[in-house]
C-alpha cells in the first residue's frame, strides 16, 4: 500500500496496517515528495490521527469538516493539515491546562475552521 493525502486510503487497507505501519507509510509519502519537515515522525502521526478519524464516520466532525473544507478550495493534503493543526493545538491547549472537555472544543474548534482561515494562518506562517 502507499500513501497518498490527496485520496482517502482503502479503509480495509489502512486499518490492516497498525499504527506504526501507517506512519512509516505517511512519512515515506513525504519522503518521496521530496517534503522536508523538521519532525518527519510527528507530522505523520498527525496525519495517520487525522486519516484515522476520517474513516469513523459520524463519530467525529472530521469526515465533514475534511469535505468541507475540500468544497472551500483546499485539496485534500491541506484540508488534513488543517485538522491536524486545530488538533495538535487542541492537544497542547489540554496538557498545558488540563480543564475542557477535549473532544467538545476539537469539535468547537473544527467547526470554526474554514478554509480562509487556513490559508490566512499559512500565509502568515503560523502553519504548524
Amino acid at each position: 500500500m502507499r500513501y497518498d493525502p490527496d485520496h482517502e486510503p482503502d479503509r480495509a487497507s489502512w486499518f490492516g496496517l497498525n499504527e506504526g505501519e501507517r506512519i512509516a507509510l505517511v512519512a515515506e509519502y513525504h519522503r518521496r515528495a521530496g517534503i522536508k519537515l523538521p519532525n518527519q515522525q510527528a507530522h505523520a502521526a498527525m496525519h495517520v490521527v487525522v486519516e484515522n478519524q476520517a474513516m469513523m464516520g459520524d463519530e467525529t466532525l472530521v469526515p465533514k469538516t475534511l469535505a468541507r473544507l475540500m468544497g472551500e478550495g483546499l485539496d485534500r493534503h491541506d484540508a488534513v493539515h488543517a485538522i491536524a493543526s486545530v488538533l495538535s493545538g487542541v492537544m497542547f491547549q489540554d496538557v498545558k491546562e488540563c480543564g475542557d472537555d477535549i473532544k467538545a472544543v476539537y469539535a468547537r474548534q473544527l467547526a470554526a475552521l474554514t478554509a480562509e482561515k487556513w490559508c490566512a494562518r499559512a500565509d502568515e506562517g503560523t502553519d504548524p
